[in-house]
Order: C-alpha cells, then structure tokens, then sequence
C-alpha cells in the first residue's frame, strides 16, 4: 500500500493517529515503523515525545472500539466471513487468527485485553473477542489504553535510544531487528506471568 509508505515517511501527529488507528483495526500497518521512527525523530527535537505516545494511544484506542463495535453488533459469523474473503487476507487475516485471539480473550479473562496489546499476532484482534464477548466498554477502553500505552512507551523507548547509535538511513532495519529481541521478552515475562497466577490459583484451590 504506497499511501502507507508515503505516511510513514511523513511522520506528524495526525499521521501517527491516524496510521495507530489502522493498525489496530485489520490494515497491516506495523507499529514498530511509526512510533519508534517517531520517537527517533522526537530525540532530534522535531516532535515531542510524549505527545507521540499520547497520539499513538489514543489512535490505538479509536482502531480497537472499532473492532470492538463491529465485533459487538455484527458478530462472528460475519467476523468469520470477512477473516476468510480476498479483502481479509489482504489485510493479512484468516479465521484461524481469529480463533487463537479469542481463545486466548477467553484462557486469560479480561487482563487479555491488557497483555494481548503486548503479544504479535494478538495485538489487533484481541479487541474482537473482546466484542463478541460484550464485554463492558469502559473496562475495554481501560485495559486496551493501559496496554497499549506500555507498548507505545516501549517502541518510543527504543526509537529514542536508536537515535544515538543509528543513521536514519539504517533506523528501520535497525527497529525490526531489536524489534524482534522485544517481541520474544514479551512473550516470555507474559508466559511466566501466566503460569505464576496459575500455579497460584491452583495452590489458593487446595487449601
């Protein structure tokens, strides 16, 4: 999609709304690639910081309500339908991905919508289970900005620090790269999370 790119090289606040906002409805826009570069560019004083985070949060929150309606009114046969049209797998979606947010919406409880901001692949569709589950909005709304809020925190971290070792030509290679190191730590601390509350759970049981 070359309107994206053309986007991702223009980075202003309006573009990382609007640009957060695709990526956490079903538009393959990689996050890593706007808050970080956004960040990046924050370091040399063009943008604040800050309001980089605060811009890609709430576009995150506008992308995940309107999974999240659509989710709520439509529900999943037709949610199963689009996964499986040619638009859907243009935006890189198949039922199966669908699926494994909603089992792991239904494993975890309502802190998936915290920790799924976190995990690849979950990210922008854990608000869809969240829907079909009618959930409470305000404690969606809670949730999906805590965590998407610590994630954008951590692209906006690396993005500012990539700003002093890295040449902006070499910054997007860079991001992926180390992008990936972030990825599997997340996925790792939210795997121990998980078994430490199950483990404990299951102790509080026996007694």
């Amino acid at each position: 999609m070359n309107w994206i790119t053309t986007l991702l090289g223009n980075l202003n606040y309006p573009t990382i709304f609007f640009l957060m906002m695709l990526e956490s409805t079903v538009v393959p826009v990689p996050s890593e690639l706007v808050v970080s570069p956004a960040a990046y560019h924050a370091a040399s004083g063009s943008l604040n910081v800050w309001l980089v985070i605060l811009f890609s949060t709430l576009g995150a929150d506008l992308g995940a309500t309107i999974n999240y309606v659509v989710a709520y009114y439509v529900g999943r046969p037709v949610i199963y339908r689009f996964a499986n049209s040619r638009l859907g797998h243009l935006c890189l979606l198949n039922q199966q991905k669908v699926e494994k947010s909603e089992k792991y919406f239904y494993d975890h409880g309502m802190v998936a919508t915290i920790t799924g901001r976190l995990i690849p692949g979950i990210r922008h569709l854990i608000s869809i289970p969240a829907g079909l589950a009618k959930m409470h909005y305000g404690w969606f709304l809670l949730y999906t900005t805590l965590g998407a809020g610590v994630w954008n925190c951590i692209l906006a971290a690396l993005g500012w620090y990539l700003h002093a070792i890295v040449p902006e030509d070499q910054l997007n290679d860079k991001i992926l790269e180390y992008g990936d190191y972030i990825k599997y730590t997340i996925i790792a601390l939210v795997v121990v999370a998980a078994v430490y509350f199950a483990v404990r759970h299951w102790l509080k049981n026996r007694k």
